[in-house]
């Protein structure tokens, strides 16, 4: 059993590096924003944005490998079955090797869906493809490290994850800046800086796996790892957590996209104002991780009182956090506008969505936290059904406030966080705490 002052200090070793790793990951699209936004046209801007939509299906869809690794691997480590936690990992590692040769071999059917889909001028659309066809190249580093952070978080150790991120987001900064200012190139300096640093990152993290870590490794064989019955719980876990996580992105593409159906202006002034929203969900889901290690093994341990008492605490500190958010942006969310372009012409007209951005804290911290909740405990099937119907009530809101302009597509990204809130709140009872 655990006390609430043990909690707090569990919550603390786990989170503060999360939330330091992942303020660095915002920090990178800003850096690529600054630097697109400084070129001579939006175009740049816009590419780039439009790129990282057709990543965020792909890479986030493959987030399944992150997250039902760590829900499972601390599930497995709460009952300290320590031999479970790297036949996880060759599963994990597995998947993202053969989802990869996917993704080459269908990357130009691939692209040619995606702009189907998006709707854009064709400048940003020739941009936003030299792009693609670049970073597309890193998608088997991507995916393993996927499923790496996933095994570290599910262990209870959350400094590994700092410290690849970071290693990362630095690489790619320092790349960013000798491609794009130092030898002249555009968009595709900086897909090619993600590229070289998600392999840097990948060398590291299993080169710490194997200082760590070797031991879980001993005595493992095949039949083990591809056991029908683990394979099909993580295939099933992973089935929901992709529908799910496919949903959210779809969301956002949705958006991105109908923002370009208003104008390449309004496109440049949202891709500004979702680097906000990054910066938000990156900071609250250093507690959304937190609580995915620390729910997931207390399940593991059957330990009812401690995952109920961490749910409590872990909100508690995430409202605390997300208040302090948006009162940084209240006293300085127009000084950030210049952070991202020095076009005032964009500032002006990005100024007037900033309440969007101010009220998002305290609005949408309830359904980053339950995430992290939800996935730990592995109550994958709940999750994707909440997703499934805040993404269609999302649809329906941007369909009926689309005609409101730009201030009707907010409202509906907003009304989507809302809905996710409210519907894992009215779910938790039953999925979690019996």
């Amino acid at each position: 059993m655990h006390t609430p002052e043990n909690v707090n200090k569990e919550i603390y070793r786990l989170a503060l590096p999360n939330i330091v790793s992942n303020f660095s990951i915002p920090l990178l699209g800003a850096v690529d924003t600054a630097l697109m936004g400084r070129l001579e046209s939006e175009h740049y801007l816009g590419a780039v944005g439009i790129g990282g939509v057709i990543f965020s299906f792909i890479y986030w869809g493959f987030g399944f490998l992150r997250m039902a690794t760590t829900g499972l691997t601390a599930q497995a480590f709460g009952e300290n079955d320590t031999p479970e936690c790297g036949r996880l990992l060759l599963r994990a590692i597995g998947i993202g090797i053969t989802s990869s040769l996917l993704l080459f071999i269908f990357q130009w059917q691939l692209a040619d869906i995606s702009f189907l889909l998006i709707d854009t001028s064709p400048e940003i659309e020739h941009l936003a493809r030299a792009y693609y066809h670049i970073r597309i190249y890193a998608a088997p580093a991507t995916l393993c490290l996927h499923a790496l952070h996933g095994v570290f978080l599910g262990l209870q150790n959350a400094h590994y994850p700092m410290l690849l991120t970071i290693v990362v987001n630095l690489v790619n900064i320092v790349l960013n800046l000798v491609f794009v200012r130092g030898l002249g190139m555009k968009v595709e300096g900086v897909a090619l800086a993600t590229v070289i640093a998600q392999y840097v990152g990948l060398f590291l993290a299993v080169l710490l796996f194997f200082v760590r870590y070797r031991s879980i490794m001993a005595g493992w064989n095949i039949r083990e790892v591809l056991l029908l019955s683990k394979l099909k719980r993580f295939l099933s876990i992973s089935g929901d957590i992709f529908i799910r996580t496919c949903c959210l992105v779809f969301s956002h593409a949705v958006f991105t996209a109908k923002s370009a159906a208003l104008s390449d202006t309004y496109l440049a002034i949202n891709t500004i104002l979702l680097q906000y929203i990054y910066i938000l969900s990156f900071a609250i889901d250093g507690l959304a991780f937190a609580a995915e290690s620390l729910i997931g093994r207390y399940k593991g341990a059957h330990d009812l009182q401690s995952l109920k008492r961490t749910t409590r605490l872990i909100f508690l500190w995430s409202f605390l956090f997300a208040g302090m958010i948006m009162l940084i942006f209240v006293f300085f969310g127009e000084q950030l506008l210049y952070v991202f372009t020095n076009q005032r012409s964009l500032v002006e007209r990005a100024e007037v969505y900033l309440i969007w951005v101010i009220v998002a804290p305290v609005i949408n911290v309830a359904a980053y936290i339950w995430d992290g909740i939800f996935l730990g405990a592995t109550a994958s099937r709940a999750l994707r059904n909440s997703v499934i119907v805040s993404t269609l009530l999302y649809l329906s809101a941007v369909y009926l406030l689309i005609p409101f302009g730009n201030h009707g597509l907010w409202c509906a990204l907003t009304l989507l966080l809302v809905a996710r809130g409210v519907s894992l709140t009215v779910l938790a009872p039953k999925y979690l705490f019996r």
